[in-house]
């Protein structure tokens, strides 16, 4: 993929209990935050200004994009803050300091289960989106937190073999790799060999043979040109994975659900943007957007080098969400 490679993926960082990434659905870095001047435009009707939180990879900066343009047509100011780790950002949404971020269901509702409950906490997440964000309110509210409501876009974990290698033992699923008993070694990083959403989860949940983890970023070029060229046979990646196809990828469905539902939600501090005129806005979203447009708003930035304030504007205008725009 063109976006910058993980290290770990968000589901595999939430069981872990860490939230330090180069850049993945919670990337990491610096101990900053970092102010942008995206979505930074003054409403004509003088709503009030909101400060909307994005972390560092390029899908949650489009998000961010897009919601700022969003809260923009409801008459709010907006300012974009880019904040490299939840670890960070998050504290900063519970003092009001940001008051809405594009989040995921799953991993945010393991990060503050482990905030609450210790490392070892049992997980509460789970593949059910209804019961996921369940769990989620009721570990937010008391931090002063409103989750909103979940749309059907979900980027979560995926894996991804060969197109080739996929038509030679006839696999359209995560099922069907366990099923034809061949032994596969996974690019994925050293987490993986560790993490229940990864080598044991397949293992226990498919009957996949995994003979060893090649430590490489997941979803980076270098992990998709080792199977690519048949040095693995899969990878680690995520479902909006942009440029599977380029390598002739292609993702395995996870037929038994074993990853968690990581629907993208905004999240905001209930004190200062938790309105209802504000969930209304934000609500617009929900109704159009797709894991499918999430993977090509991703592309258009990693791939094409658009701007991601420019897609999210175009994205808004193509799908009628502004109010000018129906005008």
């Amino acid at each position: 993929m063109s976006r910058t490679p993980r290290t770990v993926t968000r589901a595999l960082l939430a069981a872990a209990g860490v939230a330090t990434l180069t850049a993945g659905l919670a990337a990491c870095g610096g101990d900053s935050l970092e102010k942008s001047g995206g979505g930074g435009n003054s409403a004509a009707s003088g709503e009030g200004s909101l400060v909307i939180g994005s972390a560092s990879f390029t899908e949650s900066k489009v998000l961010a994009e897009i919601y700022a343009g969003l809260l923009k047509d409801a008459g709010y100011s907006t300012t974009i803050k880019t904040v490299d780790a939840r670890e960070l950002y998050e504290p900063e949404l519970e003092k009001g300091k940001i008051d809405v971020v594009p989040e995921y269901a799953a991993t945010l509702t393991e990060f503050l289960n482990k905030k609450q409950n210790g490392k070892d906490a049992s997980p509460v997440a789970s593949a059910d989106a209804d019961a996921t964000v369940k769990a989620l309110r009721k570990l937010a509210e008391p931090r002063g937190l409103k989750v909103l409501d979940a749309g059907q876009a979900v980027d979560q974990n995926a894996f991804a073999v060969t197109a080739d290698f996929a038509a030679k033992h006839q696999l359209k699923t995560l099922s069907d790799l366990g099923g034809a008993k061949e032994k596969v070694r996974l690019a994925a990083g050293d987490e993986c060999s560790q993490r229940p959403f990864c080598k044991p989860g397949l293992e226990k949940t498919y009957g996949i043979d995994v003979t060893g983890i090649d430590p490489l970023e997941v979803g980076s070029t270098q992990a998709k040109q080792a199977v690519k060229s048949g040095k693995d046979q899969m990878l680690l990646t995520t479902t909006t994975d942009a440029t599977l196809e380029q390598f002739g990828l292609v993702v395995l469905e996870d037929d038994k659900k074993l990853q968690n539902s990581d629907n993208v939600l905004p999240v905001v501090n209930a004190r200062k943007a938790g309105s209802q005129k504000i969930a209304d806005a934000l609500g617009k979203l929900n109704k159009v957007l797709t894991t499918a447009d999430l993977t090509e708003l991703n592309k258009k930035v990693d791939a094409q080098r658009l701007k991601p304030a420019d897609v999210a504007a175009q994205y808004l205008k193509d799908k009628g969400l502004l109010t000018e725009e129906k005008k």
